[in-house]
């Protein structure tokens, strides 16, 4: 096994020749010239959830098995959707700077809890549902607008369904901390 990012385009036509299987990100294009320097190859994977970066008709006319990572960084996408949401909410970035330009502010940099807080998502789909159930574990209250929900599934996370201009209003008060997060399916 072998890893090699930042191949050029040429290196990895080259790099392929003995290949049974190869392992991709979204900026490596498997194209029918790929797949045809690679006699050997069995399986392309996307570490990804999309495998538009992979010439799919050239792949199925070779046998070549292409699979992707549908679930791989959701729940790595849904807890750093959280923590920058507790970074805002205790102001880390701006106290950061302050004490790296010789500051020590304590005060100034108090923030805010966010327990209590309401928190807007936007899609509940499989990195919104994850941020639901996160964030009402920090006893939040979490509203969520998602056109293709039923009300009594958003419930069932323990969350409110609410219309889009309804979540902005009630998730961007003064006493509220708010966060949108797209759809990922």
């Amino acid at each position: 096994m072998e890893y090699q990012p930042g191949l050029s385009a040429q290196e990895l036509l080259d790099a392929v020749a003995d290949i049974e299987g190869l392992v991709v990100r979204g900026g490596t294009q498997v194209t029918d010239e790929l797949l045809a320097a690679a006699p050997r190859l069995k399986v392309v994977a996307r570490a990804g959830i999309s495998v538009e970066n992979i010439d799919l008709v050239a792949a199925n006319r070779k046998g070549v098995v292409v699979m992707n990572t549908p679930f791989g960084s959701t729940t790595t996408t849904a807890e750093h959707t959280l923590a920058m949401l507790m970074a805002l909410a205790r102001q880390i970035p701006d106290a950061h700077n302050s004490l790296k330009a010789g500051r020590w502010e304590k005060h100034r940099f108090l923030g805010v809890d966010i327990s209590g807080k309401t928190l807007g998502v936007i899609g509940a789909g499989k990195i919104g549902r994850l941020i639901v159930e996160r964030a009402i574990a920090l006893r939040m209250k979490v509203l969520v607008f998602d056109p293709y929900l039923v009300e009594d599934v958003v419930r069932q996370m323990g969350a409110e369904q609410v219309s889009f201009d309804d979540l902005l209003q009630r998730s961007s008060s003064r006493a509220a901390v708010s966060s949108t997060v797209p759809s990922a399916g």
